[in-house]
């Protein structure tokens, strides 16, 4: 008899010592699950061969040809295409070929606002002289 209460008291305190691991485990998975969904994980994609109908016809994609002019605050101030232009004379010479060369090119005209307004108009003048009537002057939101 003895020996069995050792054995049931020796059980029980044995289970009253152990370490209850459930709480660990929950916390350790509620970690991981946040790691999961806050790494950054690049996106994988597949090549997937899509049907083509019979009777579709494939348009090719066309860049329109585009002249960009800006007028900048300080000398150089004009480019054209991102090449700058010091003197006017270069300036006009440059674009009369680049207009020549591309006759229907769309005009886009970005001049800085701290730029002062003789170039602009000289610009404005030139286009007159071609004849261009229709261009894209960019400008920034004030609201």
């Amino acid at each position: 008899m003895i020996s069995s209460k050792n054995t049931l008291s020796s059980q029980a305190q044995a289970e009253t010592t152990a370490l209850d691991l459930t709480p660990l485990i929950d916390i350790i998975f509620i970690v991981l699950v946040f790691l999961l969904l806050t790494a950054n994980v690049p996106l994988l994609s597949l090549q997937v061969d899509i049907p083509a109908a019979a009777n579709a016809d494939l348009t090719p994609v066309v860049m329109e040809k585009q002249i960009a002019i800006n007028v900048m605050p300080s000398s150089p101030q004009w480019a054209i295409n991102g090449k700058d232009y010091d003197h006017w004379s270069e300036f006009e010479a440059a674009f009369n070929t680049e207009f020549a060369s591309q006759p229907n090119a769309n005009l886009i005209i970005a001049a800085d606002k701290s730029a002062p307004i003789e170039p602009l108009m000289q610009l404005l003048n030139l286009l007159q002289q071609h004849e261009i009537s229709q261009t894209q002057i960019l400008m920034e939101n004030t609201q």
